[in-house]
């Protein structure tokens, strides 16, 4: 296949799960692909999302390489746990907002200025169903993710006449890294059969099927997307159900 040939793209978080399966799969579709990650791994760049020094260094880097970028993939996150409102600190917030919202303006920061320069391109930022409405994170991580879709709606306004495409993709539960630990203990218990049984379709989901989702919104088969933040959670932010005890509800 190749519905990125010619196709320069940075993909950060992408040592594992969702970032790493986006890479394989963009580099499948004939992309040249740089992947990054804080975590050190074979044909991984060493790099803090949340770093500006390391994100304008990787674009630069990125650019003197390969002639420039035509995709940017804002993929790297951190979840902060299940804490409360009460629970977490000034710094776990810092530290959150740092990775996963300022992360992404400085990929957009950085790259949109090079993409500009080849005629335009596509920037794609996680976000999470947990930024849609309560009942599907930790706090700090939902006010971050929420922040995610708003940054892309903005962004794109700010790019108009570039034509830059900014866009977020939602997903809901999905087995990576962040979330092994509920699948850890649900297999563990032997009640494998109830993860992701708050979505209608009963399952939670794979890393390449969120992959499958960044590379549309990369290609050029998403054209005419813009500012949007593309849902992909089996159906779960239909509702979001939740009980106050599982939230510890204080007042």
């Amino acid at each position: 296949m190749s519905r990125l040939k010619g196709k320069v793209a940075i993909i950060t978080g992408a040592a594992s799960g969702i970032g790493e399966a986006t890479a394989d799969l963009f580099r499948s579709e004939g992309a040249t692909v740089v992947a990054a990650d804080r975590a050190e791994g074979v044909d991984i760049v060493s790099v803090d999302a949340g770093s500006e020094a390391d994100v304008e260094r990787l674009v630069e880097q990125t650019v003197a390489d390969h002639g420039g970028v035509d995709i940017v993939f804002a993929n790297a996150g951190i979840s902060g746990g299940l804490a409360g409102l009460f629970e977490q600190s000034t710094a776990d917030w810092e530290e959150i907002l740092r990775v996963n919202l300022i992360g992404p303006w400085l990929a957009i920061k950085y790259a949109a200025p090079h993409m500009k320069q080849r005629g335009g391109g596509s920037i794609v930022c996680t976000a999470s169903v947990a930024g849609l409405r309560a009942g599907a994170g930790g706090v700090a991580y939902s006010a971050s993710k929420a922040g995610v879709i708003n940054l892309v709606k903005t962004a794109a306004a700010q790019l108009c006449d570039s034509n830059i495409r900014v866009n977020a993709i939602c997903p809901g539960l999905i087995e990576t890294g962040m979330t092994q630990g509920i699948y850890d203990m649900a297999r563990a218990a032997g009640k494998q059969e109830m993860i992701g049984q708050l979505n209608p379709l009963r399952r939670g989901g794979e890393p390449n099927e969120i992959a499958q989702v960044a590379l549309f919104l990369a290609s050029d088969e998403s054209s005419y997307v813009n500012g949007h933040a593309l849902v992909a959670d089996g159906g779960l932010s239909i509702s979001h159900p939740f009980t106050r005890q599982a939230y510890g509800c204080t007042f």
